[in-house]
């Protein structure tokens, strides 16, 4: 069990993030516990955000330097890959088309005007977003569990939500996660994150919850209305915005405490 947790850490690394760690090929025993370690990559995202904020402030650079290098930390560390989740969905909710043509166009590798609109948006509103926490940075501990909590929430769709598609990497993690033991990490991480933002975020780590949680439910709902299931493209999104909102509480509790 160990080995097969050591190379599941492996995979979910391997994937989720752009560290240079050695590869493990994906097999059902390599994959069965992987998705429990996608939060940790949420802590070390949430880690270096926090670490460069504390760095910016004592070189006294820029609130608008600091924010831009904020904004391209989640991409370094990850690659990316729920950004480009966030895009297909864009992508596809904007079509109006059927399911059939909302699930190809989560395929298609190409992006279309829709997506590239709504990315910029999102980093635009990130932007600001983190330049005005480092005016304000007085709740921005919650980074260190928000990160995390949005991974946690995003693997636990994966391992209990009916998925959309008979392929994709979604299905792949599900066919192969031992989801019962994978759910029960997933509610322990959720649990811990939630325990964290209650205690440094007070008041506002509540409300970060809340409003991460409400989204989750909306935004499963929305999943098998208009796709019928979930997709790792429409996890991706779950986690980005997920991410956002503990980013703008965190702002919300700055500018009240100031």
């Amino acid at each position: 069990m160990l080995k097969d947790s050591f190379s599941g850490l492996l995979v979910a690394f391997g994937l989720y993030s752009a560290l240079p760690l050695p590869q493990v090929e994906w097999k059902k025993h390599t994959m069965r516990y992987a998705l429990g370690f996608l939060p940790l990559i949420g802590i070390l995202v949430g880690g270096c955000e926090y670490g460069w904020l504390l760095l910016a402030r004592h070189l006294q650079l820029s609130a608008m330097l600091y924010g831009a290098i904020a904004v391209l930390l989640p991409v370094a560390l990850t690659g990316g890959i729920h950004l480009d989740g966030f895009v297909d969905t864009c992508d596809a909710l904007c079509s109006y088309g059927d399911r059939e043509k909302r699930l190809a166009i989560l395929k298609d590798p190409h992006v279309g005007a829709f997506g590239i609109l709504w990315i910029i948006v999102l980093l635009l509103v990130q932007f600001g977003l983190f330049a005005q926490l480092y005016e304000v940075p007085e709740q921005a501990s919650m980074l260190l569990a928000g990160y995390a909590l949005a991974r946690a929430f995003g693997g636990n769709m994966i391992v209990t939500q009916k998925c959309a598609k008979d392929s994709g990497l979604a299905r792949l993690f599900a066919d192969n996660a031992d989801k019962k033991q994978v759910s029960y990490v997933m509610a322990g991480w959720i649990a811990a994150c939630v325990c964290w933002l209650l205690v440094m975020g007070k008041g506002f780590g509540l409300a970060a919850f809340v409003l991460v949680l409400l989204y989750v439910i909306c935004h499963v709902r929305l999943c098998h209305k208009h796709f019928g299931g979930i997709t790792g493209d429409l996890c991706g999104m779950c986690i980005t915005i997920c991410e956002t909102l503990v980013l703008v509480t965190a702002v919300i509790g700055g500018l009240c405490l100031r």
